[in-house]
């Protein structure tokens, strides 16, 4: 009987440490075949709202799935993972997965800061200050023993509710920065997590050793850094260099159509199995673009089922089980 876990569920049971786990795990699967995914696809409606689509199957871990979501203009977005096992096409869960795709996201991020960012790196400049900002700083502060952090919000009351937040969540000392500038130059780590069409973040601000996660723009359309800010970049890794020389605005703007450029562009999965480097030497800018892929929440949302399994979380579907019929 498949079982439902809600938003309350996943947040009893997912951490970081897990999180982080689930998706270093899901690119080494992928990086060694072990693992495929679709990228994701949209239907745009008259509304101008988008239903999003994206498949994977972890062979290892034994299950495979569908990750869905509505953005709505001016509304909330909506996600639903459903989970079946790969062998018997079994449905065992259907998850509430806002919080599961924020943590995945961070982890992303925070599995490429580990491999990429320099290993004394100890300041990060955040822009934007919202969910996605929460579980990026927690992931990076797990793989990098900061000291400072800088944060630059439009929305000054929220950024500063962000700074207090995380500085006692984390320990650390994280300040409101009073301009995009300010919390970018010079800094070790940059993160970008803001909706913006429009770059945020200039190359003429970046330490030359700094690594840079962005994850905020998915469409070819947006962008949160400058021509200037990827041509620094040493080395570009992403999740899925198919998904995205569909919708990573940030490269697309840079690398066009030139298949040369792209094929320099490294997949995050061969970092993790050591195919290939995230960083050659210190002096050099080196770039996680983040688009998200269904990979991440597959295996996360797995080892979140697993779990609450044991835990005796969620609730039981009444869907029948029906008898196999193999009749034409």
């Amino acid at each position: 009987m498949a079982r439902l876990l809600t938003e309350a569920d996943v947040r009893r049971v997912l951490t970081m440490p897990m999180a982080l786990e689930g998706v270093e795990a899901a690119f080494h699967r992928y990086g060694t075949d072990h693992a495929i995914l679709h990228p994701r696809l949209r239907l745009l409606m008259p509304t101008r709202s988008y239903m999003h689509y994206m498949a994977a199957a972890d062979f290892d871990a034994g299950y495979c799935g569908l990750k869905i979501y509505t953005s709505i203009r001016g509304g909330a977005l909506r996600f639903v993972v459903a989970l079946f096992k790969a062998e018997s096409g079994k449905l065992v869960a259907l998850l509430e997965a806002d919080y599961l795709g924020q943590m995945r996201t961070g982890a992303a991020s925070g599995v490429a800061t580990r491999l990429m960012a320099r290993k004394d790196a100890k300041t990060c400049g955040i822009i934007g200050s919202g969910v996605q900002a929460r579980t990026q700083l927690e992931a990076v502060a797990s793989v990098r023993r900061l000291e400072e952090v800088r944060v630059y919000s439009r929305n000054a009351d929220r950024c500063d509710a962000f700074c207090r937040e995380m500085s006692l969540r984390l320990g650390i000392k994280v300040l409101s920065a009073a301009s995009s500038e300010v919390a970018v130059r010079d800094m070790d780590i940059v993160i970008t997590a803001t909706s913006s069409a429009t770059p945020v973040v200039f190359g003429e601000w970046l330490s030359p050793e700094a690594h840079i996660n962005a994850i905020g723009a998915n469409f070819a359309q947006k962008r949160e850094l400058d021509e200037e800010a990827v041509k620094r970049c040493g080395i570009i890794v992403v999740d899925s260099r198919e998904q995205s020389r569909l919708e990573a605005g940030d490269l697309i703007a840079v690398l066009g159509e030139d298949a040369g450029a792209w094929a320099a562009v490294r997949e995050l999965a061969d970092v993790v199995t050591g195919k290939l480097a995230g960083r050659t030497h210190d002096r050099q800018i080196t770039l996680f673009k983040s688009n998200g892929i269904a990979i991440e929440d597959i295996t996360v949302a797995a080892m979140v089922y697993e779990e609450a399994v044991k835990q005796a979380l969620g609730q039981h579907l009444p869907f029948a089980e029906l008898p196999v019929s193999r009749d034409k």
